[in-house]
């Protein structure tokens, strides 16, 4: 039998061990913290695995076949770069749900709007009575998916999962879109987009970004179908203008209009329509989608106008965590924008940020680990202000805002400087907008 050490003792190898106790599959978890958030409910396995925490020696790695390595850790960790000298293979949980899986799956990625994306196809499945459960970057790991007895499953990826798949069968693939992301972790531009083009390798069938013309070098031979907001030729989808009303279409076939769609924004449209090639698919009709589309309200921290208050609309954009996200939140927005921003930076251009939307914003006030950073490429377009806290951010903004105005937290960082998670950043602005 094979032997397995499991590298992360978070949600990820929890699901891991969840999945080997049910398969009697032994195995030794390592984690570098002497008390990792879910060592309790490791504790509770079998006699058949062994927990190592804290500093390792090499009897670690001894009668170890496989290690599976949780998806926030890079290869610069020290035990993987001991792990390749030794030869030892490195998988991803998603290499054991691909082994183990016995129903179809589509795989879903893009540096911004897959859990969009995913919710949406999770709904249309749902209206189509088409049962699915969706996971893995996003709610539930991919491994505890298993235990659901349905008809398709649909995976959010994260570039971090994609940088190990050995193999990805999807039904079908989707990659939304590229921005620079995570570059500290992938060490630099190419190896991050190799990551995401990854996807689309062992795909049965591939949905791709017309602005993405790389993609047609690495989608294979196999039917694939486009999306994008110009309009399109027969089969495929984008837009059509008919002076009056801009149209989600495929071909010159107009679906609806966008007036029809509740969340905000260009990208949101471009999200849309992937989402429709992929339902496309897997035997969503046209009229369940548009129905589940007219009634998609937007995800939780993604562009959810919380407040108006003296005339001024508070907008929660707390999922937008890299830049590329940030500045396609700002350019769906019209009027005057006080932009919040900072926390934590993943190695992004914040030039490029303030080249890309300074025209569209009105000032800026930053918080977190990057806000010097932020400020020092704003300086010279827009007003700027650094401040120590998130409730300083918002009080600033809405003492120096007038009628009409937009307060838009769109952070194009990490939350971890100062919260648990962008969720966590979220509900604090949330809570302190209510209190004013």
């Amino acid at each position: 039998m094979i032997r397995y050490l499991v590298f992360g003792m978070g949600d990820t190898g929890l699901s891991v061990a969840r999945f080997f106790e049910k398969t009697a599959v032994p195995a030794r978890y390592y984690d570098t913290r002497l008390n990792p958030p879910n060592l309790s409910l490791f504790n509770q396995l079998s006699s058949q695995s062994e927990i190592v925490l804290g500093t390792y020696t090499d009897k670690l790695f001894e009668n170890i076949d496989r290690i599976v390595v949780s998806p926030g850790l890079s290869d610069k960790e020290p035990l993987i770069q001991k792990v390749q000298q030794l030869g030892i293979e490195i998988i991803s949980d998603i290499d054991l749900f691909v082994e183990n899986v016995t129903s179809d799956f589509v795989v879903i990625t893009g540096s911004n709007g897959k859990s969009t994306v995913t919710e949406l196809l999770s709904l249309m499945c749902k209206k189509a009575k088409i049962k699915a459960s969706a996971g893995a970057n996003l709610g539930r790991p991919a491994l505890d998916l298993l235990n659901d007895k349905v008809d398709l499953y649909l995976l959010e990826l994260s570039s971090f999962h994609l940088h190990r798949c050995q193999q990805l069968p999807a039904k079908v693939a989707l990659l939304l879109n590229i921005s620079n992301d995570h570059l500290d972790w992938h060490d630099g531009e190419i190896n991050y987009h190799q990551s995401k083009y990854r996807i689309y390798k062992e795909a049965s069938f591939s949905v791709y970004n017309r602005k993405l013309k790389e993609s047609l070098n690495y989608i294979n031979k196999n039917p694939r179908v486009s999306f994008g907001l110009d309009e399109a030729k027969e089969h495929h989808y984008g837009m059509l203008d008919d002076g009056i009303n801009k149209f989600l279409a495929i071909g010159r076939e107009k679906l609806l209009t966008s007036n029809e769609i509740k969340i905000h924004g260009s990208h949101n449209i471009e999200n849309i329509l992937a989402t429709m090639a992929v339902a496309e698919q897997i035997g969503i009709n046209k009229t369940q989608m548009i129905e589940v589309i007219k009634e998609f309200q937007g995800l939780p921290h993604r562009m959810q106008i919380i407040a108006e208050y003296n005339s001024v609309e508070f907008i929660n954009d707390s999922k937008g965590t890299n830049i590329g996200a940030a500045i396609a939140s700002v350019n769906s927005l019209d009027g005057p924008i006080i932009l919040l921003a900072g926390g934590q930076g993943k190695g992004g251009d914040y030039k490029f940020f303030a080249d890309s939307i300074h025209k569209k914003i009105k000032e800026i006030i930053l918080f977190g680990e990057d806000s010097e950073l932020i400020e020092k490429e704003f300086e010279p377009y827009v007003p700027t202000l650094c401040v120590s806290s998130l409730k300083d951010a918002i009080h600033y903004a809405q003492e120096r805002s007038c009628a009409g105005d937009k307060i838009l937290l769109s952070p194009a960082c990490a939350s971890f400087d100062q919260f648990d998670s962008y969720a966590h950043r979220g509900e604090e602005f949330c809570r302190i907008v209510g209190e004013l």
